[in-house]
């Protein structure tokens, strides 16, 4: 196929002018396009307000290809596609003790036993919270009540902590084996909008991730596979070095030589389990900060100016900064038109997150600025230390608001005097938009002072970049605490344990920062599976005709 870069167009256009524009650049005739398919979209609004969308493209057309691009050799932007197909890695021959099973049911979780349950290993994944139509009850019921729920709540259920988020599915990885790819192509396949597949920054929202969920769930049950919900893994069974399978809290245990742990980044009392097992953990960097919520409507003139043409998406921002002291400050899971979330996992510990629906067409814009943190920073020694430096920021916002999110306005958190006071783009009356119970607050406690400092020298920064962003009225939410893993738990290059047949994954296990990296490294540990064990046809024939149907396997407890 021949790829066409850089072809732009203005916001509103057809998919016929598209076309036109494609062949255009081909010096062909439009009905000489045998094949269209569209690689990459984004916005250039460097012009601003003539803003243009910019594709990539790859095209099969009528005759020689090879004729077409040597005809097309000067332009630079017109060569030989470099997409790369995602290619299923063979089975291995040794034979596996039990069937594979995944603890968790995050995006690692549950993209690894997509693709063991497609290749028919009929994997056994265990959740200890609930299913996602279940938890997201639950979750509605937390934000009005305060009512907690430890095992299923906006951390913890089917989905993982990406459920109830903005739905972001960009990612950093570089893409060489196709896997970023694949996971889009699976999402859409599973009823994510089709677009997402050549966005440059495509994100699905809360509300549309929770079907995409379900339909994962389902599939993987039609292949054989078993999803059990309410099935806390309390216990590995370890002997001689080698992993044997799992214990759940409600007695029950299962043999297994491959046992996957996607538990996720806020899984604290399994961490602290397999720090007593033995499994090799250390303490890892991560950040820390608040949620900072301004007028959509603000970011959309900073980022498309005045004036600009409809049909464009509320506009997103993406910021970095180093302080005087050598800190990096960033934004972080940014949400255009969302919510900040009481993201809680633990009683007594108060944490937030951002949210947003497909549509994005909340009031405000909300993201996480941030503060890198090191093992320095936290007080404490070991493996566990940053879990220790998280809790203590999640105990002091708890008592901050008496439960509730803590609030405050940006001038009151940086003590501005009268003369330093800002009210230039961000009214008096603006307004947060939480889900949850919130509570106007004194933030100055939570931070640790340096990091405090770096918080501020950031939003300065950042407010020269974008004006208005360090205005008087800016809303302060705290404490945004589950940025990443602040553990890491060891693995090789067959992503293996030191405890052999062990596959830590994902976020939880400082392999991921994200949907899409966590659901790229879930593929990861099922290709390490796959090209080790041979797949027992009679069992996957077996499973396939047992589980047909679409209601989950549950355990009691």
């Amino acid at each position: 196929m021949i790829q066409i870069r850089q072809l732009k167009l203005p916001p509103g256009h057809t998919e016929r002018e598209l076309v036109e524009k494609t062949a255009k650049a081909l010096h062909i005739r439009p009905e000489e396009l045998e094949a269209f398919r569209i690689v990459r979209q984004s916005i250039d609004a460097r012009r601003k307000p003539e803003i243009r969308l910019v594709y990539t493209v790859d095209v099969q057309v009528k005759g020689s290809e090879k004729k077409l691009l040597a005809a097309c050799r000067k332009n630079p932007d017109i060569g030989p596609s470099d997409s790369v197909r995602y290619r299923f890695p063979r089975p291995g021959k040794e034979t596996l003790q039990g069937r594979p099973v995944i603890v968790g049911t995050g995006p690692a979780g549950l993209f690894c036993g997509y693709l063991l349950a497609q290749a028919g290993y009929r994997p056994i994944l265990l959740e200890r919270g609930e299913d996602v139509e279940s938890r997201t009850r639950r979750v509605e019921e937390f934000w009005k009540t305060g009512k907690l729920s430890p095992d299923s709540n906006v951390q913890f259920g089917e989905g993982g902590a990406g459920t109830f988020s903005d739905g972001k599915l960009n990612t950093l990885v570089k893409d060489r084996d196709g896997r970023n790819a694949e996971v889009l192509r699976i999402f859409a396949e599973n009823g994510a909008p089709d677009s997402i597949r050549y966005e440059a920054r495509p994100h699905v929202g809360t509300d549309v991730l929770s079907r995409v969920v379900k339909s994962m769930r389902e599939r993987i049950l039609s292949r054989g596979g078993e999803v059990r919900f309410g099935a806390k893994v309390t216990e590995l069974l370890i002997r001689e070095g080698r992993v044997r399978g799992v214990a759940c809290e409600n007695g029950e245990q299962i043999e297994s030589g491959a046992v996957v742990l996607a538990i996720g980044h806020s899984a604290r009392d399994t961490f602290a389990m397999l720090l007593e097992k033995g499994i090799p953990m250390e303490a890892k960097a991560f950040a820390v900060g608040f949620r900072v919520e301004h007028p959509q409507e603000l970011i959309n003139l900073s980022q498309y100016g005045e004036g600009a043409p409809k049909g464009l998406p509320p506009a997103s921002y993406k910021l970095t900064a180093r302080t005087s002291e050598g800190r990096g400050v960033y934004s972080f899971c940014m949400c255009p038109g969302g919510y900040v979330v009481n993201a809680s996992s633990e009683p007594g510990r108060l944490a937030v997150n951002g949210m947003s629906y497909s549509g994005r067409d909340g009031k405000n814009a909300n993201s996480a600025i941030i503060v890198s943190v090191t093992p320095q920073d936290y007080g404490a020694d070991g493996p566990l230390s940053g879990i220790h430096f998280q809790r203590m920021l999640e105990e002091r916002a708890h008592l901050a608001a008496d439960g509730a999110v803590p609030v405050q306005r940006y001038a009151d958190y940086a003590e501005r005097s009268g003369e330093e006071r800002r009210a230039r783009f961000v009214r008096e009356d603006f307004s947060p938009a939480i889900k949850g119970n919130w509570k106007e607050a004194d933030l100055r406690g939570i931070l640790p002072p340096p990091v405090r400092k770096a918080f501020l020298e950031g939003m300065e920064a950042f407010d020269r970049m974008i004006p208005g962003f360090a205005d008087d009225a800016v809303c302060l939410a705290g404490v945004e605490s589950r940025t990443s893993s602040p553990v890491r738990i060891p693995r090789d290059e067959s992503l293996q344990s030191a405890v052999r047949g062990l596959y830590p994954c994902g976020e939880g296990a400082g392999y991921a920062g994200g949907i899409t990296s966590a659901a790229m490294d879930g593929m990861r540990a099922a290709e390490a599976i796959i090209s080790r064990y041979a797949c027992r046809q009679d069992e996957r024939n077996e499973g396939q005709e047992e589980n047909d149907g679409t209601v989950s396997k549950q355990t009691e407890g």
